[in-house]
């Protein structure tokens, strides 16, 4: 289970806490964790950054795909990079990329010999609400640019609204 709490309600979701494992089975072991709440993108908006990216694909002619991965390079704050030995790099990257369209992994040289540095992009199904609307933004400025119709301000302002309270 999941509760997303601040420190004004400590006490009611112990309270939660305690009463749901008073009712476990007392032969298991269990873990708890608590980690900063992080807000996730929400399907709609997904769903919206592919209808950006079809438009732009269909006016350039180049991939949507191509332009989502395009896309998630431009934003910053959406990668890693780490430095693995040569024969490691290959299995890594081929691991990190089965994740899905939007995660990529791209080599470069690095200082260390038999080394190399892979930087690793998540794809936007691991993106926060911030992460997710600096992508939409961006997409967004491209089809201005364009001159390709996209939602109005008020528009994009309910959509990340809804998105903000779903999560």
């Amino acid at each position: 289970m999941i509760w997303t709490f601040d420190r004004t309600n400590i006490y009611g979701v112990l309270q939660t806490v305690s009463n749901c494992c008073s009712k476990l089975p007392p032969d298991k072991k269990y873990d708890i964790e608590i980690k900063e709440h992080r807000n996730r993108r929400s399907l709609d908006a997904n769903a919206y950054c592919w209808v950006l990216c079809d438009k732009l694909a269909q006016h350039t002619r180049v991939s949507k795909t191509e332009i989502y991965r395009r896309a998630i390079k431009e934003i910053g704050g959406v990668s890693d990079t780490v430095c693995v030995k040569e024969a490691a790099a290959d299995k890594l990257c081929k691991t990190w990329e089965a994740n899905g369209i939007g995660w990529m992994a791209e080599r470069a040289e690095s200082k260390l010999e038999g080394c190399v540095n892979v930087t690793l992009y998540y794809g936007s199904s691991a993106y926060d609400t911030a992460q997710m609307s600096r992508l939409i933004d961006n997409l967004i400025q491209e089809c201005k640019d364009a001159e390709i119709e996209t939602m109005t301000p008020m528009e994009l302002a309910q959509l990340m609204e809804a998105w903000n309270e779903k999560k």
